[in-house]
């Protein structure tokens, strides 16, 4: 690479797609030049898989002109410009970009260091505010696509003016782009957002407001399983259930330094500001309200490990912008927990939380879609933090040894200045269908908190000692959890998972009466089941059934109630089987026992 331009460049490795994909968003920004001259420009970077440009635009971005857009972008590459860098002082700079009417570019130039060395890249007619890199020539970028249009704010702050971004993607070959293609369409397929909505799961309603998702009867259902099931698994493993208030005095987010470090992402009730007054916020974690659980009587190192659980609700003030369905929400349910003990029980219980939660996500199917992050503190940013440089190197150390006994140092990477700001942490993190990654699981030492709350024990030689406290969750916020396996499983949800389980399908009305006897049988066993009595025929109800994603139907005729028999049909299969009915209990009882997938 000389001069930020890629001279011999390959596409198979990051730098190369960064180079075409980067190239390509100038290409972009040169066709809506083209077409549109009185448009602004304003950033246009690659992306993960992509890139896209931001342009100041007084004429929305319709789907025909993307498709104008695509065809002038391809008549750029058949010019084959060479892309041309050039350096120019300060002031010069900013002369250029006056002239070509770019406003958003003179602005990011005087934010830069007076000293900084402005570079510029042109293309033919067309010339960019550019760090580079590129390729050399505008005909490499050989196969994109332009994908959609969408508004979004200057700098990404809501206080700026909204712009157009026009989304794309470029591969070095049409092939590569047409499986990129067919992948982004699978992924619009089982995307949850969208998927979700149709099998009726949850729904958004725009007078309660975004991040605040309604879950319907059939999301409601599965939450409701997956809680009272972890529920359970945390209950055999020696926690105590817990039930806190969903909001407190800003006097007790002050100890726990919240009110320091999180207060824009709360939620306030009252003027923060007025000390004469009180004040409430909804709150963000459970953490110092299951505190006040140890500290209701004086507690020996005999009641140690004390292990607290909670199905708890809470409540983030997210931007707007990073709004998306049931993964990031502004109110959320979560199975929080907290483990208070002895420095000597530290090594145990983290493996005990780490175990309890892949049992979790290897049970649900998720575990092996799973990355690990240690995140860690920035000691270049200690106003951010609490506690002394010594406690965090303890505390991280601490940490560090257990990942590399319990997960080996190569299955996980380290992410600096991500830590809570009481402690570092190993975040288990999915990705969605799109590609971005999510926590879904945290597990972090906290060897603050619990001074600052007071909290002590009699330690065996009668001496008053600090406990250290284990935050943990053990299979996160179910709504994203929902999420995600609605998208990895395409709506088609494990058998104990799915809100309905059977289907029954009787073929005519005089068939109703055994039906009801099913009905019974099986709901008697504890399985979720429903019955079409419409006068339909028998296909069509089938096949509603399969787009519902039930797992089961029962076709229910003469032949079936002579026999006391079923015709089962699965939702991934056209073939039917005849089963008596106890066995069909049976079977299927089983199978939502052992949580088969």
């Amino acid at each position: 690479m000389q001069n930020g331009a890629i001279e011999e460049y390959t596409f198979d490795d990051e730098i190369g797609r960064n180079a075409l994909r980067h190239t390509a968003s100038h290409i972009l920004a040169q066709a809506v030049k083209r077409l549109f001259p009185e448009t602004k420009l304003a950033i246009g970077p690659s992306i993960k898989d992509g890139f896209y440009y931001d342009f100041d635009t007084d004429h929305p971005f319709t789907e025909e002109d993307l498709e104008k857009l695509e065809a002038e972008m391809k008549k750029i590459t058949k010019e084959n410009l060479k892309l041309e860098r050039f350096t120019l002082p300060r002031a010069e700079a900013i002369k250029l970009m006056e002239d070509l009417g770019e406003p958003y570019k003179v602005e990011l130039i005087l934010d830069l260091p007076e000293d900084e060395e402005l570079s510029f890249f042109r293309q033919g007619d067309y010339v960019d505010l550019c760090a580079g890199p590129h390729v050399t020539y505008t005909s490499a970028v050989k196969a994109f696509k332009l994908l959609s249009a969408t508004g979004a704010y200057w700098r990404g702050s809501e206080k700026n003016k909204m712009l157009t971004r026009i989304y794309g993607t470029a591969f070095a070959s049409k092939d590569d782009l047409a499986q990129h293609l067919e992948q982004m369409e699978e992924a619009r397929r089982r995307d949850h957002n969208k998927l979700g909505r149709e099998l009726e799961f949850f729904t958004t309603v725009d007078c309660i407001g975004q991040g605040l998702p309604i879950l319907l009867p059939k999301g409601s259902r599965v939450i409701q399983k997956l809680q009272r099931w972890v529920e359970d698994e945390e209950e055999k493993r020696g926690y105590l259930l817990t039930k806190t208030p969903l909001m407190a005095k800003r006097e007790l987010y002050k100890i726990s330094g919240h009110w320091d470090h999180y207060l824009d992402g709360m939620f306030v009730m009252g003027d923060p500001d007025d000390e004469t007054k009180e004040c409430f916020a909804l709150r963000p974690m459970t953490c110092p309200f299951q505190y006040q659980v140890f500290l209701n009587r004086k507690r020996s190192y005999r009641d140690l490990p004390m292990r607290l659980g909670e199905t708890s609700t809470l409540f983030r003030n997210e931007d707007s912008g990073e709004m998306h369905g049931l993964i990031r929400v502004r109110q959320f349910t979560i199975s929080e927990g907290h483990i208070v003990l002895r420095p000597d029980q530290l090594a145990e219980e983290f493996e005990q939380c780490l175990s309890l939660a892949k049992y979790c996500l290897e049970t649900v199917g998720l575990w092996e879609d799973c990355t690990f992050r240690f995140s860690q503190w920035d000691p270049n940013r200690t106003d951010k933090y609490e506690g002394t440089a010594e406690q965090w190197n303890e505390a991280q150390s601490v940490m560090e040894g257990l990942l590399d006994k319990l997960l080996g140092r190569e299955n996980y990477v380290v992410g600096i200045d991500e830590a809570a700001f009481y402690g570092p942490k190993l975040d288990i993190q999915c990705k969605n269908v799109f590609g971005k990654e999510d926590t879904i699981v945290t597990i972090q030492i906290d060897m603050l908190l619990a001074k600052k709350f007071g909290m002590e024990y009699v330690d065996s030689d009668n001496t008053t000692k600090i406990p250290y406290i284990i935050h943990r969750t053990s299979l996160g916020c179910y709504e994203r959890t929902l999420a995600l396996l609605i998208e990895k499983y395409a709506g088609a949800l494990p058998t104990w998972l799915s809100p309905v389980q059977v289907k029954l399908l009787p073929i005519t009305d005089r068939n109703n009466d055994y039906t009801d006897k099913v009905m019974e049988a099986l709901t008697r066993a504890g399985v979720k089941c429903e019955a079409d009595k419409r006068q339909e025929k028998t296909g069509y109800k089938v096949r509603e059934a399969q787009l519902k994603k039930i797992p089961y139907m029962l076709v229910i005729g003469d032949k079936e109630e002579e026999e006391g028999t079923v015709s089962v049909r699965r939702r991934d299969t056209q073939q039917m089987s005849s089963m008596k009915l106890d066995e069909f209990v049976s079977m299927i009882v089983e199978e939502i026992e052992k949580k088969k997938r």
